[in-house]
């Protein structure tokens, strides 16, 4: 496997539960939800570095992510989550930075792209799922330390005196704040940019009254006050919760991984590494669309909630695990009928919490498809089933094959009545066809099969070929793209996904590919004299002071 020391800083699977964390303390109070920090320095991912100041790395953002999704699905009638610290004068300084500097440019990126995520899905719950996420910062927030409470909705600051919160990455390290801290200063606090300046150059931060006028945080409370004030806010946002709801309890998923493939229940990765290519196939069963009024008796194991789930857990193996595979072939198996049927159910239930809740599982896994830097081609055959909400696959794939005999596609509500939006505010097709909006909306309205040939002049993909001709034009298609540089593929891919409006995610993303493939390699930062290389030595970073 490529990459050995990228690999190193892994856990062997992104699953975990609240009996396996190690840094963070989750508890559960009628519709109050907690979760403190306590991150243990000595129990890094790998050696070299010491989890000092509750700083993070990849294995504490695995437990984060892992609590917001348990919250959702576990815990549905909590209605406010505090996040704090369990150790006192330190909310967190961040990601810690010999982590950082000692890791490949790679799993820099990968690992920066992650706790983005994490941080847009606890605003994605905050919005959708009725769980309101509190910061209640009882000591310092540096760096990303303070971009974690940016991504929730209120943030409260203890007034001793020492405790403030900054964004140091420019002055410290010559890099910026690389999980949306500016962009959340500026379009979601809406700070001056005069002062937003100030600032991300102000390596100490800013504390108490200040904070509160330029607003970094919403209030600041005395040492004497500060549990009271913000346990008073918590239950005044949560009120009673949502006691109707009952919690299904995350199972497992445990794929088989071997050299060659990962397999899941619904979800089959197959490895070429030689040829940099996986193909990734997810198989919907025949009765996927027979489930009660309230799947809840179902558990974990329905499928929708399954599925996602192991798509989701093999984005992310692909991400860290498999840096040398630049070409992911999507496929699905089963019938079109079965997944049209499975949308007008999820749509006839959706005031169900837990239907809700899939649906946004699904949005969630098709954003993060969206953002992963690999080439996706979809693969409609015979057989395939990219119908409704799994034609997402192929409106999220940068090419789309079919085959112009023998294979269907079909359109349901659940493509154009906003359930599953882009980072851009935009669905798939809007987004697609964004010079053409009214042929967006009749496609959106369009019901019924719809054959290879008709689908390519509808635009719905990119090339429909005959029996004849369909081995030798994918193969070709796939040997192409494997031998451009990935480098060049991901700057296009990403310039190309998100046409249309500019929002404060498509920003945060544009920007932390700009920002990590530009000044993370940059001498400055990176260099033998550079600031990151440095930092924690008593040797001053060397700058070339030429603007490019």
């Amino acid at each position: 496997m490529a990459e050995q020391t990228s690999f190193q800083a892994l856990p062997a699977t992104f699953e975990t539960d609240p009996s396996r964390y190690v840094h963070l303390k989750l508890s559960v109070e009628g519709p109050v939800a907690r979760i403190a920090l306590d991150i243990q320095e000595d129990h890094g991912l790998r050696p070299g570095y010491a989890l000092k100041l509750n700083s993070y790395d990849l294995g504490v953002d695995l437990e984060l992510a892992d609590a917001v999704q348990r919250l959702r699905f576990e815990h549905p009638e909590v209605a406010c989550v505090v996040i704090t610290s369990a150790q006192e004068g330190a909310f967190s300084a961040g990601a810690n930075i010999f982590m950082l500097g000692s890791s490949t440019h790679a799993f820099k990126v990968n690992f920066c792209k992650f706790t983005n995520e994490t941080r847009l899905y606890l605003e994605d719950a905050t919005e959708h799922s009725g769980q309101t996420y509190v910061a209640a910062l009882n000591g310092v927030a540096s760096g990303g330390g303070y971009e974690l409470p940016l991504a929730c909705k209120e943030i409260y600051l203890i007034d001793d005196r020492k405790s403030a919160v900054s964004l140091p990455e420019v002055p410290y390290l010559g890099v910026l704040p690389g999980t949306g801290g500016i962009t959340r200063v500026t379009d979601k606090r809406k700070v001056r940019r005069d002062r937003a300046d100030v600032f991300i150059t102000l390596a100490e931060g800013i504390k108490g009254k200040r904070a509160v006028e330029w607003g970094l945080v919403d209030a600041v409370f005395p040492t004497s006050r500060f549990k009271a004030e913000v346990a008073a806010r918590a239950g005044a946002i949560a009120g009673d919760g949502h006691p109707e709801r009952r919690g299904v309890k995350l199972t497992p998923l445990e794929p088989a991984v071997d050299a060659s493939s990962i397999t899941y229940r619904h979800v089959t990765v197959g490895l070429d590494t030689a040829a940099r290519v996986a193909t990734l196939t997810l198989t919907v069963p025949a009765d996927a669309a027979d489930f009660p009024a309230d799947p809840t008796v179902l558990g974990a194991d329905w499928f929708v909630v399954r599925a996602f789930r192991e798509l989701d857990d093999a984005i992310l193996r692909l991400r860290f695990h498999y840096p040398e595979i630049g070409l992911v072939l999507l496929r699905t198996v089963g019938s079109p009928d079965t997944v049209l049927a499975l949308d007008a159910a999820l749509l006839a239930h959706a005031g169900n919490w837990y239907v809700s809740e899939a649906l946004g599982l699904m949005r969630r896994v098709f954003k993060r498809i969206d953002v992963t830097s690999k080439s996706l081609f979809a693969l409609i055959e015979p057989g395939s089933c990219f119908a409704g909400s799994l034609f997402e696959l192929a409106l999220a794939a940068d090419r789309t094959y079919m085959r112009d005999t023998g294979a269907a596609i079909a359109l349901s509500d659940l493509n154009g009545g906003g359930r599953f939006l882009m980072g851009n505010g935009l669905t798939r097709l809007a987004t697609r066809f964004l010079g053409d909006p009214a042929h967006a909306e009749e496609l959106a309205a369009r019901r019924g099969l719809i054959d290879g040939a008709e689908a390519a002049e509808l635009g719905l993909v990119t090339f429909a070929f005959d029996d004849i001709d369909w081995d030798d034009e994918v193969r070709l298609a796939i040997e192409e793209r494997a031998s451009l540089s990935p480098d060049a593929l991901t700057a296009m891919e990403s310039n190309i996904r998100f046409a249309g409006p500019e929002t404060m995610e498509t920003k945060i993303f544009g920007r932390l590919s700009a920002w990590q493939n530009w000044i993370f390699q940059r001498p400055n930062a990176v260099g033998e004299r550079g600031a990151l290389t440095l930092y924690g030595q008593p040797v001053q970073a060397q700058f070339d002071y030429r603007r490019c």
